[in-house]
């Protein structure tokens, strides 16, 4: 079975509604996109890094890196007023 095309912007938004829920770093967007839409949906690196790229230049999200509970450094993405409004 073919895999569903998703529409330009379509990931974006998807990507904004995950950050609503609060920060999170890339594999967990998209595990997160994943999970919620059933195993229907499966995002590629390659998709979700420019698109997290074009959400922030946007101003949409923005992004740290942030040392985890395990001493692993992440980049960390969360939603700004104007991805919220978005």
């Amino acid at each position: 079975m073919a895999k569903p095309k998703l529409v330009q912007g379509t990931l974006e938004l998807l990507i904004l509604q995950t950050l609503l829920f609060g920060p999170l770093h890339g594999h967990g967007i998209a595990k997160h996109i994943q999970r919620t839409s059933e195993d229907v949906l499966q995002v590629e690196h390659g998709s979700l890094y420019p698109a997290l790229n074009r959400l922030e230049k946007s101003g949409c999200i923005t992004s740290k890196w942030e040392l985890t509970e395990r001493g692993r450094e992440m980049r960390m993405y969360r939603l700004t007023a104007k991805g919220r409004k978005q």
